[in-house]
């Protein structure tokens, strides 16, 4: 039984430092590659994690070791600042000011596409010169903040630039 909890451990902290080194994606976001990807990694791990034991309490033991680690790294995430940093990241300005920030997009595998798609998505937005900031959250998501335009459409900084 201990090397039933010890394997759903070792496996555990593999596959999120495995999944964590693969970059911030949302759920929403999974391409069908992902998901291949992922039900692959899950017939993988469960080899791992039961070996020849195929009972119901082996089973059981398993997940209940799983959500165990889950809560206790949630618990630790919460109370210890740098290690949530470590864990989940931290947001990541990827443009600014309308300009992408090219070498920490590449970092994050990410295109300007994305950057767009969410924009649109999120404020109706329609180029990157709309675009004040866009940051990479700690979800993998990608959340836009626009100018703010006066009444006749323009940036407020773009007017007092031209006085």
């Amino acid at each position: 039984m201990e090397s039933i909890i010890l394997r759903a451990l070792i496996v555990y902290v593999l596959v999120f430092i495995i999944l964590r080194m693969a970059g911030k994606r949302t759920l929403g976001e999974m391409t069908a590659f992902d998901l291949v990807l992922l039900l692959i990694i899950s017939e993988a791990v469960q080899n791992a994690l039961v070996d020849d034991d195929k009972s119901i309490t082996g089973s059981m033991l398993v997940i209940l070791t799983l959500v165990f680690a889950d809560i206790l790294m949630s618990l630790a995430t919460n109370k210890f600042r740098f290690l949530d940093s470590v864990v989940n990241g931290i947001p990541l300005i990827i443009l600014e000011n309308g300009k992408p920030l090219l070498d920490r997009m590449k970092k994050a595998r990410l295109q300007e596409d994305d950057i767009l798609e969410a924009a649109r998505k999120s404020q109706g937005l329609e180029n990157m010169a709309q675009i004040k900031y866009a940051v990479l959250e700690k979800d993998g998501s990608i959340s836009i903040i626009p100018f703010h335009l006066n009444e006749q459409g323009i940036k407020p900084d773009v007017v007092q630039n031209s006085k």
